[in-house]
């Protein structure tokens, strides 16, 4: 059975960093690109950022370049999303997504992120 478990969440200040992870099991680890996603209240969901199955291929919305990197770290099963520079907009549901091929994508719970003073 695939499980995918964010954690990492939390309240932080505006300028204040955050670290997410997100183990999945359940699958072959190093075979799945990963993604992270978010949805702010009455908001759609949004993409935020994707690492490559090797880690070696990286994306970012625009709004997050340069605050946020993305990780693996396939021994662990783990991937990473690192936060600085946090900003209100940036508060949010974060989700973690495993995605294989155009069939096989797990989604995580979410965990919520609170920037506020």
């Amino acid at each position: 059975q695939v499980q995918v478990v964010e954690s990492g969440g939390g309240c932080v200040q505006p300028g204040g960093s955050l670290r997410l992870s997100c183990v999945a099991s359940g699958l072959a680890f190093s075979s799945y690109a990963m993604s992270w996603h978010r949805q702010a209240p009455g908001k759609e969901r949004e993409f935020v950022a994707a690492i490559g199955s090797a880690g070696g291929s990286t994306s970012y919305v625009d709004s997050v370049k340069g605050r946020f990197t993305i990780s693996r770290d396939n021994a662990k099963n783990t991937v990473y999303l690192q936060m600085n520079s946090l900003e209100t907009d940036d508060t949010a549901v974060y989700y973690c997504k495993a995605v294989r091929g155009y069939s096989r994508n797990y989604w995580g719970q979410g965990t919520q992120v609170t920037v506020s003073s």
